[in-house]
């Protein structure tokens, strides 16, 4: 089944392309989840972690939940 198709039934209202599967991938099922970079990088099938940094972005919940753990350790 073609990515456009999944989107189509899945109603979404931006075109679905490998490309954004992946930067969500990235994003939202590892990274966000307390996947290491290291580890993406490689599931990702790529040779430098630069490529990978390109596709992870890194969200401002996951900044928050990794401030909370610093502060716990210090209090």
């Amino acid at each position: 089944m073609h990515l456009h198709t999944i989107s189509d039934l899945c109603g979404f209202n931006k075109k679905l392309t490998f490309h954004s599967a992946r930067h969500t991938f990235a994003t939202t099922v590892t990274l966000s989840n307390g996947v290491p970079i290291e580890t993406v990088s490689k599931m990702l099938g790529h040779n430098n972690i630069k490529t990978t940094q390109i596709y992870a972005r890194v969200l401002d919940s996951k900044v928050s939940a990794d401030m909370m753990i610093l502060r716990q350790k210090f209090i």
